[in-house]
């Protein structure tokens, strides 16, 4: 018998839900319904997480999009490097922090929250929104986390920018 390992067994999972997120996007246009699934989807199958959506920018601020959890920031302003969000717009890259607490200018929006992931949305080659993701969990994430979690931000992106 081939015993399967965690991490084998949190691919398959993330395999399967990104499966689910481009079955979404595969019909459907409109970017409310599209983001609340994903963030719900997102939360069904990620563990270990206390909150997971979208801050779109808008006019130079990251404003709020569908999300799951407890009540959020409403408005970060756009200060870039003004929390880890942010500094996910300034660097245009995924950006995973182990503790943020250590993190310079993190924005606490819950006093729960210890690690954050967060990866960049495009569309038409500029950055439109972030994935926010947070967990209770110091050093929650880990690199196949970042490796779904990007692919799952493509997967928007991609959708974002099909006519």
């Amino acid at each position: 018998m081939v015993k399967i390992t965690k991490e084998q067994d949190t691919e398959k999972n993330y395999v399967r839900m990104l499966k689910v997120i481009e079955e979404f996007l595969k019909d459907e246009k409109d970017e409310i319904a599209n983001l609340s699934n994903i963030s719900a989807v997102l939360n069904e199958y990620i563990d270990n997480i206390n909150w997971v959506g979208f801050y779109i920018l808008k006019n130079g601020d990251l404003v709020l999009g569908p999300f799951q959890g407890k009540p959020a920031c409403i408005r970060i302003k756009g200060n870039p490097g003004n929390g880890v969000c942010f500094a996910c717009v300034k660097s245009g890259k995924l950006i995973n922090v182990p503790d943020v607490n250590a993190f310079p200018g993190h924005i606490a929006c819950d006093s729960a929250t210890n690690s954050e992931i967060v990866a960049p949305i495009y569309k038409n080659g500029a950055i439109y929104a972030v994935l926010d993701i947070d967990s209770p969990v110091l050093d929650r994430f880990c690199e196949i986390d970042e490796k779904y979690i990007d692919q799952v931000a493509q997967a928007i992106t991609k959708w974002a920018t099909t006519p």
